[in-house]
């Protein structure tokens, strides 16, 4: 697991008219921490900091160093403003160690499909996250897939994933995670074989009484 260390000031003049625009104008994000049966602590990182968290991913465990002391914290939620794109608030939830969480983790595809040379398929990566269930300690910060014995006709479904020592599969176990799809003008080259009628030698024939006679 992943983990980051920024440092965090309390944020005070809550209510106070202009006190986020001012914030802003700082290279600063208004944040909360919260959870953790203890009480919500407003606080201001800077958006440099804040880069680095999403750079490093979701499940990155964060250090935030604070004048009382430190908490670590999973961020959760990040807004940005409609118009700028810029961070306005971020959210950030308290850990331990030793808890055990719910969360979703990005799938990640490695290797490489013979038949998508051969056959010129194509990979369609359907389920781009799964949920599991770990210690926070063991949170992985990606699952990693490998697709390389993946063929026309054999996926592979969340249940197929290999996981790590200590991390429980919460999504479906059917649910299809990647599979190969033919290119459309194999598909209709296909189809078009498959609908085309007998020919004059194959073709069924009527003798004299109107039975129904193979061709030679």
């Amino acid at each position: 697991m992943e983990e980051l260390n920024i440092t965090a000031t309390i944020r005070t003049g809550e209510g106070v008219k202009g006190e986020l625009s001012k914030i802003r104008a700082e290279k600063k994000v208004p944040a909360v921490i919260y959870g953790g049966h203890k009480n919500p602590v407003s606080i201001t990182i800077s958006v440099k900091d804040l880069e680095k968290i999403v750079k490093a991913g979701k499940n990155t465990i964060v250090e935030i160093n604070l004048p009382e002391g430190k908490e670590q914290a999973l961020i959760k939620e990040i807004q940005y403003h409609v118009v700028t794109d810029l961070p306005i608030h971020a959210d950030f939830q308290r850990v331990s160690l030793k808890d055990t969480m719910d969360v979703v983790v990005p799938v990640k595809l490695v290797g490489e499909c013979a038949d998508v040379k051969t056959h010129g398929a194509m990979v369609e990566h359907i389920l781009r996250e799964i949920e599991v269930r770990a210690l926070v300690s063991n949170i992985p910060h990606e699952i990693e897939v490998d697709i390389t014995n993946v063929t026309i006709t054999s996926g592979i479904s969340a249940g197929d994933i290999k996981l790590p020592k200590g991390v429980e599969l919460i999504t479906d176990a059917q649910a299809p995670v990647v599979h190969l799809a033919l290119p459309k003008e194999e598909v209709a080259s296909a189809t078009d074989a498959a609908a085309q009628p007998e020919s004059s030698s194959t073709k069924g024939k009527k003798d004299a009484d109107g039975n129904l006679t193979k061709g030679k």
